[in-house]
């Protein structure tokens, strides 16, 4: 088989840049490990992402907004940020960002199922599930994909999307700078007696740290960082016990809190590629970055990269150019670079401080709260952060 461009992961960053390259005269393949059901009908992971507005407008010019039902995306109203038993937050209001709402929440499944649903309509697209590859070669004329079954793929750029523990990546030679933080996040749905006013919260408490995404009505996404052992007890518990828990763990801020949704558990690590290209190479989504969920910035990334790729490739096709250049993919990979690598290291340095209990740290962590609060063009950046207003 014979294509222009290969995309190993079908995951949602690697469905939207092959979306993203229809209909420009290009053949594109998307090869994933999973079987084609699962794709077309995702099981929850208990993860909702959390989308700013520019990514909610990519999600419109790729054709996957349409198709999510209203009730299923819940705006992001405002954020707050807790410190440890403190009830002071530093408060991020949507007219900080000059918007009706910072942003909006959506399942991932519900992410990943419109994806699906775009890509099977596009007539340049084939979608190759089920299937294991067992080499990979690149050289100055193309790359070659050999699959488990015998069957090999050749193709002018080989695009790896395949996740942060991406396996294409290892095999192209290419290091990644990995952080282990030695914790785990549960992830789940609750719904709780106390209304949450759309408004996220962020608490850095002591020995533990917990999120609140809100859903609609009366239901949020809850995330709950913890050591492993500390998550497996949690993952074990009966419902009964568990919602007491997270009661507890929330001292009973939310009121009441119960479970209504199957408990998933991920590892807290990051990763950012020391190269996000190499010969008709590039690395897009989480392969390329894959960060901490403190700035919820994961899919956005994800997006962003598939966008900026995609656009690089389809000025090339239509000037009749390499869409697989080692120039075409440094632009790539500097534009990229300059728009997650800041964020990346601030994420780091946010998480190093508010994951430090030690006394002088605590102090630091309070005093960094009230005085960020007090700062209005600190908190307009933030939300611009948060935001990524398209207007």
């Amino acid at each position: 088989m014979q294509v222009d461009i290969a995309i190993i992961g079908a995951g949602p960053s690697g469905l939207c840049l092959a979306q993203a390259l229809s209909g420009c005269g290009l053949s594109i393949a998307v090869l994933e490990r999973q079987p084609e059901a699962v794709l077309e009908n995702p099981p929850f992971d208990g993860r909702e992402i959390a989308l700013t507005h520019l990514s909610a407008q990519r999600m419109r010019e790729l054709g996957l907004w349409e198709r999510i039902l209203p009730d299923a995306i819940s705006p992001l109203r405002d954020a707050r940020v807790f410190n440890g038993t403190s009830l002071f937050a530093m408060n991020i209001d949507h007219s900080d960002g000059q918007k009706e709402e910072l942003g909006y929440l959506i399942s991932n499944a519900i992410i990943r199922k419109a994806a699906y649903d775009v890509v099977k309509t596009s007539p340049d697209i084939t979608l190759l599930t089920g299937i294991e590859i067992s080499g990979i070669l690149t050289n100055k004329q193309s790359a070659r994909i050999s699959l488990s079954d015998g069957r090999t793929i050749e193709a002018g750029l080989l695009i790896a999307a395949d996740s942060r523990y991406s396996e294409t990546r290892r095999a192209m030679g290419i290091s990644a700078s990995t952080h282990d933080f030695g914790k785990t996040m549960m992830v789940c749905v609750m719904e709780h007696e106390v209304p949450h006013h759309q408004t996220a919260w962020e608490w850095f408490d002591y020995g533990q740290t917990l999120a609140l995404l809100p859903m609609n009505g009366m239901s949020s996404s809850v995330v709950v960082t913890l050591r492993p052992s500390e998550i497996q007890q949690l993952l074990s518990m009966p419902d009964e016990t568990f919602n007491r828990a997270i009661e507890t763990r929330f001292k009973h801020r939310l009121g009441a809190m119960r479970v209504v949704s199957t408990r998933h558990a991920y590892p807290l690590v990051t990763v950012y590629a020391e190269r996000f290209m190499g010969e008709r190479f590039a690395l897009a989504g989480d392969a390329a970055v894959g960060m901490h969920p403190v700035t919820a910035h994961g899919f956005n990334f994800g997006l962003r990269s598939a966008h900026t790729l995609a656009c690089e490739i389809r000025t090339a096709h239509a000037h009749g150019a390499d869409i697989a250049s080692a120039a075409l993919l440094a632009r790539y990979e500097q534009k990229h670079r300059l728009a997650t690598r800041p964020l990346f290291l601030a994420t780091h340095a946010i998480a190093k401080l508010y994951g430090n209990d030690t006394p002088p740290a605590r102090l630091l962590r309070q005093a960094s709260l009230r005085l960020g609060n007090g700062i209005r063009p600190f908190k307009r950046a933030v939300a611009h952060m948060l935001t990524e207003a398209t207007s």
